[in-house]
């Protein structure tokens, strides 16, 4: 990166002002003054006024359309993971919560811990809608349960919110405010069901539209 860039970026000086403090001899790098034109490496150091600078990292987040069958880990033990479908540039980021092995859909990866944690703290009760299809009609009264009262689990009430997708009874939108391990199949579980397909389309903001599967895009 150019030096006048790089100060400029460091410190919120103009372009021109950059230069300026250049010419007068008050940016050095790894010690020893600059001209206008002199580059920064990666590993050097820079200091204006005797002070070091260095430009904001930029974080980075992205979108991923999970497909069925990947693992949100770097460790797949023998499982395909969804760092897989990444170039490289992108294994530094971290899912945040997560999808299991079987379920797609919306996936978010970040370097932001603070986004991380608004997104995944209990206080801030971020929503979070999936599609699913059960291997048999849910029963109203069942749906009633889920929607008015919530089902007990060894990890405490789980409570849910049931809108059907389709006249068959077997295809629900569920939204939800929680995030415990495999909450939604346990829940239906509970009742005799069984989850053939989840797939989570809205995390709080992000919402999945029409990502294809398997392809991901930076969030803005």
């Amino acid at each position: 990166m150019r030096i006048n860039k790089y100060v400029a970026s460091a410190t919120g000086l103009s372009r021109r002002a950059a230069d300026r403090a250049i010419g007068e001899g008050r940016v050095a790098i790894n010690g020893k003054p600059v001209e206008l034109g002199d580059s920064v490496a990666d590993n050097d150091s820079v200091t204006l006024d005797g002070r070091p600078i260095a430009p904001a990292i930029k974080s980075r987040t992205i979108m991923l359309n999970k497909p069925p069958g990947y693992v949100c880990s770097r460790n797949g033990q023998g499982s395909q993971t969804i760092y897989d479908l990444l170039p490289a540039e992108y294994h530094a980021l971290k899912p945040v919560g997560r999808l299991d092995k079987n379920s797609s859909g919306l996936i978010l990866l970040t370097d932001d811990g603070d986004l991380a944690n608004q997104l995944t703290h209990p206080r801030y009760a971020k929503t979070k809608v999936y599609e699913i299809k059960l291997d048999n009609v849910l029963e109203p009264l069942h749906q009633q349960m889920i929607n008015d009262h919530g089902i007990q689990l060894d990890d405490g009430r789980s409570q849910l919110s049931l809108m059907k997708l389709s006249d068959t009874g077997k295809d629900w939108q569920v939204t939800m405010q929680e995030g415990r391990n495999r909450q939604i199949r346990r829940t239906l579980e509970a009742l005799g069901y069984a989850v053939s397909k989840l797939r989570r389309t809205n995390f709080g903001s992000y919402q999945l539209e029409e990502l294809t599967e398997g392809d991901y895009r930076s969030c803005i």
